[in-house]
């Protein structure tokens, strides 16, 4: 049979093992966030990381939440662990992690920033390089929407 397949099939199994292990989880748990979290937590935090028990932790999940609404997080806690251990159908998260954060905080300090615009800026000279138009001009707007970024 001929045709496209799926990503998925493409996959070596080592890294299906992987992805259906830890990130099966971390990515259900995002889509239903809205769900797990409840109409007023949802504004206010997301899942930042998923880290699988293992023989010395229990399975943890990393959760940022805005300043100021640690306690409602602290609060919700209990019903947030039973709701994704229904939604799985089995104890998938033993303890929940928090982090703060600010909407001010600038996440990325100046070094970092530097980096990047050495890679787009050397990005952006081999685009020049070129010859071809049709490929040089969509390269170089897509350069310019990700140095607006």
């Amino acid at each position: 049979m001929q045709g496209l397949r799926s990503f998925k099939d493409t996959l070596p199994t080592n890294v299906k093992k992987i992805i259906n292990k830890k990130g099966h989880i971390y990515s259900e748990t995002l889509n239903n966030w809205k769900y797990i979290a409840g109409e007023n937590l949802f504004k206010f935090c997301y899942p930042k990381s998923f880290k699988n028990s293992n023989k010395l932790g229990v399975s943890t999940l990393l959760i940022a939440v805005k300043r100021g609404h640690e306690v409602e997080l602290e609060y919700s806690k209990r019903e947030i662990i039973n709701k994704m251990n229904t939604l799985f159908g089995y104890n998938v998260v033993e303890r929940l992690k928090f982090i703060s954060f600010d909407d001010s905080q600038n996440f990325l300090s100046s070094k970092d920033t530097q980096d990047r615009n050495v890679t787009i800026n050397k990005y952006q000279n081999k685009i020049k390089n070129i010859k071809n138009d049709k490929i040089k001009k969509p390269l170089l707007e897509l350069a310019k929407v990700f140095e607006k970024k």
